[in-house]
């Protein structure tokens, strides 16, 4: 099942492998405001690892994950 959490952007990565959804996530971040959330549909099963450690080392958060039905779900809100 798929959590719910609002967001103020959308960005589909579904059917991209790494580095592309950080990568992809990154650049719309770059366009963010402050505070905004961007919420991020992937398929990629490394996305768990690869979102969790992209927000660790920057001033991002990443506020909440979900996964459901194949796809993995991250909201990151902008540092």
């Amino acid at each position: 099942m798929v959590s719910v959490m609002e967001f103020d952007r959308d960005l589909d990565v579904r059917g991209l492998d790494c580095p592309l959804p950080i990568l992809r996530s990154k650049r719309s971040l770059a366009t963010m405001e402050v505070g905004e959330v961007l919420r991020v549909r992937a398929t990629d099963p490394h996305a768990v690892v690869d979102f969790a450690a992209f927000c660790e080392k920057t001033a991002h958060r990443l506020e909440r994950q979900s996964e459901g039905a194949g796809e993995f779900h991250f909201w990151v809100r902008k540092g």
